[in-house]
């Protein structure tokens, strides 16, 4: 069995036990969170689409931990100009366990 939820903007395949990085979610450490936006949901050969969201379900989950990711870096140059622009990244993100997916 697995859904597809949208949290932070992104869409994700999960299923029970699965451990995922979504968008910073403002929830304590080992807290439950239900998310809501639930747009499909698969039990085998059943599958149940909605027109965006699938009525009536959700999925469980608790927070693992809180953290941010990779330094990424950006350079902008344009040449023959003397413009140069070093700048870095690091996206905050929220490490959640799926506990349960209901109808």
């Amino acid at each position: 069995m697995y859904a597809v939820v949208k949290t932070g903007g992104k869409q994700y395949k999960v299923s029970v036990g699965e451990k995922l990085k979504v968008e910073q979610i403002p929830a304590d450490v080992d807290s439950q969170i239900v998310l809501e936006e639930v747009l499909m949901i698969a039990d085998g050969e059943q599958v149940s689409v909605g027109a965006p969201l699938v009525a009536g379900a959700t999925v469980k989950a608790t927070v693992v931990a809180h953290g941010r990711g990779d330094k990424i870096r950006i350079f902008k140059m344009r040449r023959r100009k003397h413009y140069q622009k070093h700048q870095g990244h690091r996206q905050n993100y929220t490490e959640i366990r799926i506990d349960a997916i209901s109808k």
